[in-house]
């Protein structure tokens, strides 16, 4: 996996549990209940940082876990809420749910903020549960538990313009000397595994964000080589600088088959608007072959200039085209506002029953598991509130016509009740 693809578990703190408390003060023999709340556990939340250009940090720590609420007090004192655990990534990252794929969000502005996992609430302290009836409830809630989710993050670079080629094109070389990036540069194929970021300026008023997008193969849009992990880079840049090698048997076969990938991968990329220049022109080799190289390039109706990137020949002429068709390039379509809200596909009150064995069930469902976990059962007060629950969303009912049997077991998350009618 290159480091531009990672995925990570991440999960969120529980809420504080709610207190079970009676006041105590001399001469006030029967204080009313003062336990207070649990405080709220911590949110997950990825933001985007400026500074950053590769996923490749998070690779050393796959588990993320923020901090939980503090439990409640005495006196109705809430227990302190947990800082949000924030994660830092570069601009550019997908968001997949790694379990369902469907992606969650698209940082790309320095400072975007994504929540990822929602913490659980505090649990409520036993001052809530008072009733004019009962003026003394042992009562209370522990602190919702914490989400967990498995993400996949994608990187694809943000660049005005993406340069492309066969391997060892000299994408690299190219990138140097028109910016100020440092790109590993050698003379075999793949010497780029992970794209390269510079920044060329063209004036003292303009400047561009180019990205060396690492060679492409035949089959690249069917993920052949590292393909799928190159071609997604290129989704996010507006112009193409094509580099074709001038040391190649065949420029001609070489544009085509790059422009095939581009297509097969996604036909917007193909429409993206191209510089073609044919490099390497300062090689001995390639002056004798360049007659006949540029007439088979114009016999096919491409349009190219030629350069150098080792000699720095024709760059600034390259440069310059490549910006004016970035001035008249389609601009991004502009990020939302406002992240959409998620909500589950079924509805949490729901629940399923299933026999286990003879004289075991066991419940599932998302509001009721959550209660489980939520639920006090050394309290009697609390137990009667959950055991209100299930009354109210039928599960009682539910349990008697599937047949279950006084002093069956029913199992609820990690608890386990007696069943009595």
């Amino acid at each position: 996996m290159l480091v531009d693809e990672v995925e990570i578990v991440v999960r969120s703190g529980s809420g504080g549990n709610g207190m079970v408390h009676f006041h105590r003060e001399k001469y006030v023999p029967r204080g009313g209940p003062d336990g207070g709340d649990g405080g709220r556990g911590a949110d997950v939340v990825l933001q985007v940082r400026a500074g950053l250009s590769t996923l490749y940090p998070l690779r050393h720590t796959p588990r993320y876990a923020a901090a939980d609420g503090r439990g409640g007090g005495p006196n109705n004192m809430s227990g302190k809420a947990a800082s949000h655990l924030v994660i830092d990534v570069p601009p550019g990252t997908v968001v997949y749910d790694a379990a369902t794929g469907q992606e969650l969000g698209d940082l790309t502005t320095a400072g975007e903020r994504l929540i990822v996992c929602r913490a659980g609430r505090g649990g409520r302290g036993n001052q809530h549960f008072a009733t004019s009836r009962n003026q003394a409830p042992r009562t209370a809630e522990k602190g919702e538990p914490g989400e967990e989710k498995r993400l996949r993050l994608e990187l694809k670079l943000i660049a005005d313009i993406g340069i492309i080629g066969l391997p060892n094109a000299g994408k690299s070389t190219l990138l140097a000397a028109l910016t100020n990036a440092r790109p590993k540069i050698a003379s075999y194929p793949f010497t780029t595994l992970e794209p390269n970021l510079g920044v060329a300026r063209v004036d003292a008023d303009t400047a561009v964000v180019l990205a060396d997008i690492p060679g492409l193969i035949e089959g690249a849009a069917q993920g052949a080589g590292l393909g799928h992990d190159f071609l997604r880079h290129i989704q996010r840049t507006r112009v193409l600088i094509h580099l074709l090698d001038g040391q190649s048997a065949d420029q001609v076969a070489d544009h085509s088959q790059i422009n095939s990938e581009l297509a097969l991968f996604d036909p917007q990329l193909a429409k993206k608007p191209q510089v073609v220049a044919l490099n390497k022109i300062d090689d001995p080799d390639v002056k004798e072959r360049l007659p006949g190289i540029e007439s088979a390039l114009r016999a096919h109706g491409i349009e190219f200039m030629l350069v150098s990137a080792l000699a720095r020949t024709n760059l600034t002429a390259l440069l310059t085209k490549a910006v004016r068709e970035l001035a008249t390039a389609p601009q991004p379509a502009p990020a939302e506002a406002a992240l959409p809200v998620y909500r589950p596909a079924q509805d949490p009150r729901d629940f399923r029953i299933n026999q286990e064995a003879e004289h075991r069930w066991r419940l599932s469902g998302a509001s009721l598991e959550r209660s489980a976990a939520m639920t006090y059962w050394e309290h009697e007060g609390s137990v009667r509130r959950f055991q209100k629950l299930m009354q109210s969303i039928g599960v009682d009912d539910a349990l008697r016509r599937s047949g279950i049997q006084e002093g069956d077991t029913v199992a609820i998350g990690d608890y386990e009740l007696d069943w009595q009618d």
